[in-house]
């Protein structure tokens, strides 16, 4: 920052920089946190009902999250079994594995960046 801001804040507060990290297709949500955390759970658990319940959400919402994850994506990245004498069942792909990693190491750069500005905020 070439000029500080720092005369228009409050004295004594703590100011951040912060913000989400989504990636998009087509203006579209793609993948961001809530997918990343809900794919995890599906490996997790196992299940896309258990997955949406640990999160607090409907089986309909976690249904079409992944529903639109993977006709946004080139291969599945969760795998729906229909229930049987069993039930049914979830399963990750690795190009799951492999977004979620790479989503993960965005964010770490993406957070030093945050963090970055934040420090300059107070310089």
């Amino acid at each position: 920052m070439t000029k500080s801001i720092r005369h228009i804040f409050k004295k004594k507060n703590n100011y951040r920089v912060r913000g989400n990290l989504i990636l998009e297709c087509d203006g579209e949500r793609f993948f961001g946190p809530g997918r990343v955390e809900l794919m995890e759970l599906i490996d997790e658990t196992g299940s896309l009902n258990k997955a949406a319940s640990k999160m607090g959400m409907s089986y309909k919402k976690a249904w079409e999250m992944i529903s639109d994850l993977n006709a946004q994506s080139g291969k599945p990245l969760v795998i729906l079994k229909s229930g049987g004498e069993k039930g049914g069942g979830s399963v990750i792909t690795d190009e799951a594995r492999e977004l979620i990693a790479y989503h993960k190491l965005l964010r770490k750069r993406f957070q030093a960046f945050l963090d970055k500005e934040t420090k300059q905020l107070h310089a």
